[in-house]
């Protein structure tokens, strides 16, 4: 029988309700009785808890109590807080030795691999605009190759315009540009795009001289300008020419049997509940755990959301600067949000609180979970091309399209979303596989779920057998098989840099 109460820790002062529970209802397994009603997802206390003192869940302090809390009483928003606290960091204290599985026995999968070696879970034509002001011409080029054109090119997923509302009305120079930069370049060299036309106005801040540089002027990439096309019209037939040319390119792909050390995987959760660091977000990181034994990547993101949970990586940090460039960032952002007069404990959001979860550290306690139990070998700053295999970490906001923009920028050809509250994101050129974190949502919103881990609450299969089931629609999806977001056609509107830097 599932319980209706779950304590997640020994040491956890809280216990997670998994069904609605009444008050004065005696819970047997915890040996107490609720003074007041406990919706699904929420805490209730297991034993009294005086004013101040720390309050913990998953063995960790996810806050401190406002006020005195009853035995059996809602620990919520009202009467738990996010406080300062010394976190012991234990630089690499375990870290481990990975068991790889031998290349003979590894996972594989159907995927595209590119004449410099590349490897593409899709294969897309880009249309990739500098600047805000080419956004309509792009869209004009994209539009063009409708599903009747686009039949004649079997081996292609599509034609994608990549629009955006910046690129112009900043800086030239320091951090903010060359994080846009980043993003376009990452974007430009993707190996889901069998070719890009990268398309500016001719005048922006954004210069598409500076972004071939970054690129490495590879022959898959092609410019345009409209001022230097003659204006809006030729600037579109010009751009339909070339993506006629580039099609032809893109449909010489084939699909070949490729291993699954050649998958990059973008970790993200949004619309969170309570269920997801209990569900979906730990399977997701034995589905990891199983990808890196393979030797694969996985790009754990979404600094903000791992905010007073972070000393759980750095414990598993291979090398000593690794910790110290995450405890960096964490550091950075404490000053970037103080500087602009906000708090990391705004997030979680109302959706969240609504689903259970009441401050950052609880949320970010079930966030870092999709990361697996393999070592962190990296940290990088947004955006930045991920080089090194197995569990690695790029720094981004909390919020998804930002978050997982620089990490498709960074490399990801594949983004698995864990969701409690119901997200529809995508992500084109890169898939996204949505991840439901209870059987609630997934029936509720089936037609834009992948996968359902309600399973896990419902007692019906463990962690791990979820989790192997997800790296196997992993590889299933890599193959080409198509996700909801994909059908839904979700994508392109979603493309969304961190913009740092003031518009002037």
């Amino acid at each position: 029988m599932i319980p209706q109460a779950l304590m997640l820790g020994i040491s956890d002062d809280v216990a997670v309700a998994l069904k609605p529970v009444a008050a004065n209802q005696h819970l047997s397994g915890l040996h107490l009785t609720t003074i007041a009603d406990i919706p699904a997802g929420h805490k209730l206390a297991v034993h009294a808890i005086e004013s101040g003192q720390p309050v913990r869940k998953f063995n960790q302090i996810i806050g401190f109590a406002k006020q005195p809390i009853a035995v059996g009483e809602h620990v919520h928003t009202h009467n738990l807080v996010t406080a300062n606290f010394e976190r012991d960091y234990a630089i690499g204290v375990e870290a481990r030795l990975t068991e790889f599985i031998p290349p003979a026995e590894s996972a594989s999968f159907h995927g595209i691999l590119r004449a410099d070696g590349r490897v593409a879970t899709r294969n897309y034509v880009g249309i990739l605009t500098t600047v805000n002001c080419s956004a309509t011409v792009a869209r004009r080029i994209a539009a063009h190759f409708t599903p009747q054109i686009l039949n004649a090119y079997p081996n292609v997923d599509g034609v994608v315009a990549i629009t955006h509302g910046t690129g112009c009305g900043m800086a030239e120079h320091d951090e903010p540009a060359d994080l846009l930069r980043r993003v376009f370049a990452g974007y430009a060299t993707h190996p889901n795009f069998a070719a890009v036309l990268l398309l500016g106005l001719g005048c922006e801040t954004n210069q598409i001289e500076p972004l071939i540089t970054l690129t490495g002027a590879t022959g898959n990439l092609r410019t345009s300008t409209i001022q230097e096309a003659g204006g809006t019209a030729s600037a579109i037939q010009a751009g339909i020419t070339s993506a006629f040319e580039m099609l032809d390119q893109a449909n010489l792909a084939i699909r070949t049997k490729l291993s699954a050390s050649n998958l990059v995987v973008g970790l993200q959760c949004g619309g969170s509940d309570a269920y997801s660091g209990i569900s979906a977000n730990p399977a997701l990181g034995a589905a990891v755990d199983i990808l890196v034994r393979n030797g694969g990547t996985a790009i754990l993101s979404e600094t903000p959301e791992v905010y007073g949970a972070e000393h759980l990586l750095t414990r598993r940090s291979s090398r000593p600067e690794v910790a110290h460039r995450l405890i960096d960032r964490i550091h950075w952002w404490e000053e970037y949000t103080a500087r602009h007069r906000g708090s990391i404990d705004n997030n979680p959001q109302p959706g969240n609180k609504t689903g259970g979860l009441t401050t950052i550290l609880e949320k970010s306690l079930g966030a870092i979970s999709k990361g697996g139990t393999t070592n962190l070998n990296e940290v990088y700053l947004y955006a930045e091309p991920v080089t090194e295999k197995g569990l690695v970490f790029m720094d981004s906001p909390g919020f998804d399209p930002v978050s997982a923009t620089g990490q498709v920028a960074s490399g990801a050809n594949l983004i698995c979303f864990t969701t409690g509250r119901g997200s529809v994101f995508g992500c084109k050129p890169t898939p996204s596989l949505k991840i439901a974190s209870n059987t609630t949502l997934f029936n509720r919103m089936s037609d834009d779920m992948d996968l359902n881990c309600g399973t896990i609450i419902e007692g019906e299969e463990t962690v791990q057998e979820a989790g192997a089931r997800i790296f196997d629609e992993i590889l299933r999806v890599a193959s080409g098989q198509p996700t909801r977001s994909e059908i839904h056609g979700f994508g392109e509107e979603e493309f969304q840099p961190w913009l740092q830097g003031a518009t002037l």
